[in-house]
This record gives C-alpha cells, structure tokens and sequence, in this order.
C-alpha cells in the first residue's frame, strides 16, 4: 500500500534544519515526506540527516509582490504535479505562499503551524501588513496548529482566525532530544568552536569545572548566559543596564555574563553604549555565535533571556535540559516553559528594574537556585521530550478525515 504524500514546507532550508531535526525521518517511516524550502546550502544536509527528498523553492523571506507572484505559480505548479495529501507549512512567508497554492489546488488537508507572530513587533501600516496576511494564512489553511497556549490566546484575542485551535502536546514544534542536551553528552566528545577545542572529558571529571577553567570562569564566579541574536528585541538594553547595576555592588559570587550570538549592525541594533559593554566590560564573555550551545550553557548557572516576544524559544528549552534555571519575560513561550519559583523566575518585559532584582535574588539566593536547578532538567523531560511530540504529531495526521 503506498503511504500518503506530506509536503512539509518552510520558508528557507535553515528551518527545516535547525527546527525539525529527527522528525521528518521519523514521519518518513508512516508518510511519504517531501521536504521544500529556499536552498540556501542546508538542503542537502537535510536530505542526508532525514533520508527524505527535498526540493529547493524560489521563496524569498522578504515582501516582494514580483518574487511573491513568481513563487506562488511556482507551488501551484509543483502541487498539481505531487498531489499531495496534506500540505504542512510553517514560517510566515513560506506558510502564507503554501496555504494559498495549496487551496487553490484543493489538496485535502493543509496545515499551518504558528511558531511566532511576527506583527507583535511591529507598528503602522507593516503591523497591518503583517496581521492580513497571518489571516489570509489561517483562512486558507484547514488546520491551524500554534505552537504554545501563548500564540493560541494571541490569535484569539486579535481575531487572527475563528477556526478551533489546539496546541499539539504541551507546545513546541520539535521538542528536546533531552539525552542530546544534557551534561553527560558531553563526555568525550566536547568542542568549543570559539577557540577552536576539542575537549577530552571523562565522566568521573567534573564537565562544568573543566569548561568553566577554558572559558577562563572562576569557582568564585555566578555566570548568567544569554544565547541567541544580540538584539533590542531580545531585551539586551535592559540585560546591559541590570548586569551594569550589578556590577556595582558586593556580592559572595562574582556576577559575569556569558554571551553567546550575534551582533546584528543592520536589523535591530544596539545603542553604541551597550555593545561596548557587551563587548569590553571584563564581566562580559563575548564568544559569538556557536553551533552546539551545549558546552557553554554547561559552564552556566543560569540563563537570562529577556526577549519582547517568541514563539515558543528552544533556548529556555535546552537550558532547563542541561539543568540550568532561567530567568524570562511574562511572554508567549516563556511563561509556559517557566514555573515561577520552581525551575526560574518570570518578569515583565522591558523592565530593567525587574530584570535586575530577579538576577540579584538568584546571586543572594544560591540555594533556592541550586532547588531551581534540580527541578529544570525533570520538567522538560516530562513535558517536552522529542519523541513525545513526534508521537502526538502522528497522531494528529493519523486523525485527518
């Protein structure tokens, strides 16, 4: 019996790599599953890793009422042509294209999965913008899936779409390889990409003290890390003027910030006053973007992700499985990972004041986050362990009429 056809499609090949890792082989085993995106060189990578075709789409991620025109003919082409099932999108401009071609060809079942609301950022006339075509998307689509209760209650409450709504599991689009993200992992095999290490760690070492002693971290020191774009939406004007304020007093640890990303000098930057501090202040360790985060969140005591607005952020997710607590903002995702008091603390958005008082609890309260610490790893596990998800998404094909 031939299994039936699912096109999974992004915007660019880089979603379909960094955020469905594993899943599409193991929805290859029950479907037919073809992979489509942009090939920005992830591709092939992609084909490799999940055994499944993939085929490169002219998608650009931005506006372009010529280049928009040009890729939808192009899926409606390629649509009629494969006959597919179900068409599976996620992505703003990939998830937008796909539903529309996938409803004027009348493919059966289309389903758009909400990662993020790109329109909360935003302002005017491109706010406007933004939020048709989330509406358009929706109403094409036969299924709308968001990714947490957070963007469920958003759709809802700016009547993006009418259509019923349910999260799949407890959220998230991939999950957490949770025996991936986790101390033990790094036993023998240990990189960091920042001074080019390959670090030999046998398991009766202490993983930590080894990768805190390269990073140049003392025992005396309390490190919060940030991962992810350095940008002000990420809340790093208000991360600049808490760890500044805490510099300024005695504590029993040293206060340092680890900062793992991205400067972004075009989209979102900084003010010139903070990058400098990020990047000249001795309490700072700057290493750039990395591709496995794992070493530096296993030097970490805590993480600190202070962002506008996220879907549901895979960060917070691998800090709580390298058994790290977090400190996060009362926003979409965040608040869902996070139980105040029991694996970190949640606080307003663009507030420094807030943000400074909760990482000053953490350096005045060791063993209340040592207690944090214990719970993290456990929570996610029970939550959002990687097959789970798989398993639930399975399940939610397997019941399309």
């Amino acid at each position: 019996m031939d299994k039936k056809k699912i096109i999974r499609l992004t915007t660019a090949g880089e979603s379909l790599d960094d955020l469905l890792i594993g899943q599409l082989k193991y929805l290859n085993q029950y479907f037919d599953i073809i992979a489509v995106a942009k090939d920005d060189g992830r591709l092939q990578k992609v084909r490799e890793r999940e055994g499944v075709r993939v085929v490169d789409a002219p998608i650009e991620r931005p506006i372009s009422l010529l280049k928009d025109i040009i890729a939808l003919r192009w899926l409606i082409n390629f649509f009629k042509q494969e006959k597919p099932w179900c068409v599976h999108a996620n992505t703003p401009k990939g998830s937008l294209l796909a539903m529309i071609a996938a409803w004027i060809c009348r493919i059966p079942h289309r389903i758009y999965t909400v990662t993020g609301l790109r329109y909360q950022g935003a302002t005017g006339k491109f706010k406007f913008i933004l939020q048709t075509m989330e509406r358009i998307t929706c109403a094409c689509a036969t299924k709308v899936i968001p990714e947490g209760q957070g963007v469920l209650k958003t759709l809802k409450n700016d009547h993006i779409t009418s259509k019923p709504l349910e999260v799949i599991l407890n959220g998230n689009i991939n999950g957490k390889d949770t025996s991936f993200f986790s101390v033990e992992s790094l036993y023998e095999n240990c990189e960091l990409e920042n001074g080019n290490k390959r670090l030999n760690i046998l398991q009766e070492e202490s993983v930590k003290e080894i990768l805190r002693k390269e990073l140049h971290i003392t025992a005396n020191d309390f490190v919060f890390i940030f991962v992810g774009r350095i940008v002000n939406d990420k809340g790093m004007k208000e991360l600049s003027k808490a760890m500044q304020s805490l510099l300024k007093k005695n504590y029993h640890l040293t206060p340092k910030l680890l900062l793992v990303g991205d400067f972004e000098s075009k989209l979102d930057p900084l003010s010139p006053e903070d990058e400098n501090f990020f990047k000249n202040n001795s309490s700072v360790l700057f290493v750039d973007y990395q591709k496995d985060v794992r070493p530096y969140l296993a030097a970490a005591d805590a993480l600190v992700f202070p962002s506008y607005r996220e879907g549901f952020p895979n960060v917070v997710l691998e800090a709580g499985c390298m058994g790290l607590p977090s400190i996060v903002t009362d926003i979409n995702g965040c608040n869902e990972i996070i139980k105040e008091g029991v694996n970190g603390r949640i606080i307003p958005p663009r507030d420094s004041e807030s943000l400074f008082s909760a990482m000053d609890w953490m350096l005045t309260h060791l063993f209340d986050v040592e207690h944090m610490a214990n719970n993290s790893r456990r929570l996610i596990q029970e939550r959002y362990e990687q097959e789970k998800v798989w398993k639930a998404l399975l399940d939610m094909y397997k019941s399309l009429n």
